[in-house]
């Protein structure tokens, strides 16, 4: 049995989908203006463990996670460069996607794109406003937020506290709305932004109405389990279930799973403290493996301090894992008997206790720092246990065990043999050293290895140049 906690009753229950074996999951993907940072990376990994985990006991997953392709981000980034915001958004979309694949994220059922759901979303706020639910003043459409009797059940906010205390959470435009909690549906065009042609005029969707149609058009008017980082408990996902709900007049998700943040040395990651990393930027130091592993050591629901200590940690931890693996598999081809012994049977079903501790580990709220713990038992206790003497078939059975709790983690047990952009620069200086004390027989073989690895150097006037192939 899978608990599961929900920030919408703040306690663990039972997780009983809607349909008997199927998982209707919903994730807020990211805004796509730049390089994604690590603090997009920690949803990203939680949600992807936790489909692979409900995958393993059997569930057929529908995931879905979107890409915001159309914001005021893109739009300043788009006019900085003097390109069109739909350029920002695929160029992003493509940098995102390979970092996801760094990340061993598996694609969503569906990535669906905000600008490709305009018409369902000029057709839902069309259906709000003839519920009462919606209004349209000068060509921007409001959410009657008061209208909606449940509003503040997610993040436990009262509207009479939001309305008289904190400013900062209301949204602009003030004047024009019957009441300053209501929030925008649709928003007219400005000069040089992209629009799109509806009942109130020329403009654009709010950020909220997007996801709620996305959600509805993939995964139906109620689904399973809606995700994201604490950050939009209020006031996204919170003006999520409004709109829905209004329109259905039926429970949007019945979990909400929402992931802590994340700290850089203890601070809150920002640019203007200059301690903000893009996945990008860690690709050139760690095997983005080392990123995932290290993701996954805490419990999503506790902040992570990300530092370089606790990476290193980290990239020798999984190299502990990728050893005992990689000796194993050395085991089982150069043993010299091929069945196992009675004593060995043995062992493996003493091994089970590992498998079962991880099992539940996940099973209690998904708690990836103990399924690490009973991933590092079974290691210790498979150190322990084969070598040289070992059969292939009980080699072979250990290693499959490991392998097959790693994967369920998202955690690639095979050395990876790429090389990091500091090995090549490092190999590059010596292949100038080489060439500088005429040792070419040297400088060509540095050339040839960094080609096999898919390295391509360009010798220029101002230095050597490389690139991936």
């Amino acid at each position: 049995m899978i608990r599961i906690y929900n920030t919408l009753s703040k306690k663990k229950e039972e997780f009983v989908p809607i349909e008997e074996g199927k998982v209707r999951m919903y994730v807020c993907g990211p805004t796509v203006y730049n390089f994604i940072h690590i603090g997009n990376a920690r949803p990203m990994i939680v949600f992807d463990t936790v489909r692979r985990y409900l995958e393993h006991k059997g569930y057929e997953v529908n995931f879905v996670s979107n890409f915001t392709d159309v914001d005021d981000k893109i739009i300043k980034k788009a006019n900085e460069e003097g390109v069109s915001a739909d350029e920002i958004s695929k160029r992003y979309i493509e940098e995102c996607k390979k970092d996801m694949e760094g990340m061993n994220i598996r694609p969503a059922t569906v990535h669906p794109l905000a600008t490709q759901e305009i018409d369902g979303m000029i057709a839902m706020i069309s259906d709000l406003m003839e519920k009462g639910y919606a209004y349209a003043v000068n060509g921007t459409v409001y959410f009657r937020t008061r209208r909606f009797a449940e509003y503040g059940k997610l993040s436990h906010k009262n509207l009479d506290d939001l309305q008289g205390g904190n400013r900062s959470l209301l949204v602009s435009g003030e004047d024009e709305k019957e009441d300053p909690l209501d929030f925008v549906l649709w928003k007219p065009k400005k000069e040089g932004e992209p629009y799109w042609v509806s009942p109130w005029g020329d403009g654009r969707p709010g950020w909220h109405i997007e996801c709620s149609v996305m959600s509805r058009k993939y995964l139906g008017e109620q689904i399973d389990i809606h995700g994201g980082g604490e950050d939009l408990v209020f006031p996204h996902h919170e003006n999520e279930i409004a709109q829905s709900e209004a329109c259905s007049g039926k429970v949007f998700s019945r979990y909400w799973m929402h992931n802590a943040f994340l700290n850089i040395d203890n601070r809150k990651m920002s640019k203007s403290l200059g301690n903000f990393f893009t996945v990008r930027e860690i690709s050139e130091k760690y095997d983005l493996q080392v990123l995932r592993f290290f993701m996954l050591n805490a419990h999503y629901r506790s902040p992570l301090n990300f530092s370089a200590e606790l990476m290193e940690a980290s990239k020798n931890a999984l190299e502990r894992i990728q050893t005992a693996v990689d000796s194993l598999k050395y085991t089982a081809e150069h043993a010299a008997a091929e069945q196992m012994t009675d004593g060995e049977r043995e062992q493996l079903k003493e091994a089970d206790a590992f498998m079962e501790a991880f099992d539940r580990a996940m099973d209690d709220d998904f708690n990836t720092a103990d399924a690490i713990a009973a991933v590092f038992d079974l290691v210790k206790y498979v150190n322990t246990h084969t070598g040289e003497g070992s059969s292939r078939e009980a080699a072979q059975a250990f290693c499959g065990r490991i392998q097959r709790l790693c994967d369920i983690l998202g955690i690639i047990t095979e050395k990876q043999e790429e090389l990091l952009d500091a090995d090549v620069e490092g190999l590059i200086e010596e292949r100038q050293a080489a060439r500088k004390a005429k040792n070419f027989a040297r400088a060509d073989e540095i050339r040839n290895l960094l080609l096999e690895k898919g390295i391509i150097l360009e010798d220029t006037r101002e230095g050597v140049k490389w690139k991936r192939a």
